[in-house]
């Protein structure tokens, strides 16, 4: 996706870290919603927007499959990096379209190569050491 952020909606469930919303946010996108279920985490990225003054990121401190059913938001980009060891991606594919804008794109992070389903192409996909990445798009 490289620089292709600028005025773009994103969401980053499971922020984690914090590195791929943040990331967003600093290469243009127009807002960045991160969402994260630990407490403490969620704490450690309040810490990190104060200090970096983002003004496009708002965090929200939720559980990501309830987050991702309530939302009424759209976004051009969304953003999965769930714990390697759950099912969480599955469970949370059959959700993303209503996530999604007419356009939108997924970026998955997975410990294993993972198979979106029939509705989802893959536009690319890599692996760096032992994470497989992949950019998907609805079909």
């Amino acid at each position: 996706m490289g620089q292709a952020l600028y005025g773009k909606r994103c969401l980053d469930l499971f922020a984690g870290s914090g590195a791929l919303g943040f990331e967003a946010a600093s290469r243009g996108a127009e807002q960045v919603v991160m969402v994260e279920q630990d407490r403490s985490v969620y704490k450690v990225l309040q810490d990190s927007l104060s200090k970096l003054e983002l003004s496009n990121v708002a965090l929200h401190c939720n559980d990501e499959l309830k987050f991702a059913s309530q939302t009424n938001s759209t976004f051009d980009v969304v953003f999965l990096d769930p714990p390697f060891q759950s099912d969480l991606l599955s469970q949370l594919m059959p959700r993303l379209a209503q996530l999604l804008t007419e356009d939108g794109v997924v970026y998955v992070e997975s410990g294993d190569s993972f198979d979106a389903g029939a509705d989802w192409q893959v536009i690319k996909q890599h692996r760096a050491g032992a994470v497989h990445y992949q950019l998907l798009e609805r079909i």
